[in-house]
């Protein structure tokens, strides 16, 4: 077993300001957008601009964060949205959820497409080899702050997390999950979208792709305790959410090399 390297949640503390490390996870996925943004914007022959992408950037923001929230009390909180509606606004309870993030993205980017006139699978193929960049830097805050754990094991690198309260040996799974949809999938669609590749596809990838490595690490991630199995004592919220993303990202796929569209102003 390691032992978990217990970290302050709180960088940053003068009087009563207190900077969180999830709070700089945030921080550095928008500036690792935004910067690689600016990188693709140079070579796409003027379809991009840094303007364009200060503002989709802004937009995905507001995207991630309302649709995150949102998304996290009806997926996850329904039962106590319906008993106190204003559990919506408790943000300092936490709670976040990445299905309902991109969800949230998805309308933002569409609101931002309609802006600058262009076709909105445009924006997302080209904002998603970004998103894992978040994605990573998410987990990385998870791990720190000690939740979202995994569960209980024998592995050699399991970990207790100090606010598990049955101080149970457990897998890392922030960790697996920053692996895979952090590095790993950024890799995938950094690499499969150096070359232009037709409308449809690199938004299918990533959907495709997210879903799997999601569904996987479900399997050894601790579910969320008010909710916990749904069917068969391993089937997941999270699995559930994630398998329609696999089925629409290979759709998206075959349907962008069927028709090979490609990106235009």
């Amino acid at each position: 077993m390691i032992a978990y390297p217990t970290i302050d949640p709180v960088a940053i503390s003068i009087g009563p300001l207190a900077v969180h490390w999830y709070g700089i996870m945030y921080l550095i996925g928008f500036a690792g957008a935004y910067l690689l943004g600016n990188y693709r914007a140079k070579m796409s022959n003027g379809l991009w601009t840094k303007d364009m992408v200060s503002d989709m950037i802004f937009y995905g923001a507001l995207g991630v964060i309302l649709g995150g929230r949102i998304g996290y009390i009806l997926f996850y909180q329904f039962p106590f949205f319906v008993d106190d509606p204003l559990v919506i606004f408790r943000i300092w309870d936490g709670g976040m959820s990445f299905h309902g993030g991109l969800l949230g993205v998805i309308v933002a980017m569409a609101i931002f497409a309609r802006r600058y006139n262009k076709h909105v699978i445009d924006v997302t193929d080209f904002a998603a080899p970004f998103v894992p960049i978040g994605l990573g830097a998410g987990r990385i805050g998870n791990f720190i702050n000690g939740e979202l754990w995994g569960k209980p094991t024998d592995v050699p690198w399991a970990m207790v997390f100090p606010k598990d309260v049955l101080q149970l040996a457990r897998h890392p799974s922030q960790l697996y999950q920053f692996a895979l949809e952090g590095v790993a999938l950024f890799c995938i669609l950094w690499f499969f979208s150096k070359k232009s590749k037709p409308r449809w596809c690199v938004s299918g990838l990533f959907l495709l792709c997210y879903g799997v490595f999601r569904i996987l690490s479900e399997f050894v991630r601790e579910p969320d305790p008010q909710i916990g199995y749904l069917a068969f004592g391993w089937v997941t919220e999270g699995q559930v959410l994630s398998l329609p993303m696999v089925i629409i990202g290979i759709m998206l796929i075959v349907f962008g090399f069927k028709m090979k569209k490609f990106p235009q102003s």
